[in-house]
């Protein structure tokens, strides 16, 4: 699925995914088998193969929703 990821003015990573219209900020970071890992605020977790860096944000990347 296609997600937008990008910093609030807190300074903290959120992801919006515009299919669900669902915006959550990242609470967790861990590394996966392919890449990242991000779990969200409302617990779902998502896989990024090539997560962006941070001083290039806002930016729409793939990702996979694992739960």
């Amino acid at each position: 699925m296609k997600v937008m990821l990008r910093k609030n003015a807190a300074g903290t990573l959120v992801v919006y995914v515009a299919k669900k219209d669902l915006e959550e900020e990242v609470v967790k970071q861990t590394d996966g088998e392919v890449g990242k890992i991000l779990t969200l605020a409302n617990g779902w977790q998502l896989e990024f193969a090539n997560l962006p860096d941070s001083k290039d944000l806002p930016q729409t990347v793939e990702a996979k929703r694992l739960s």
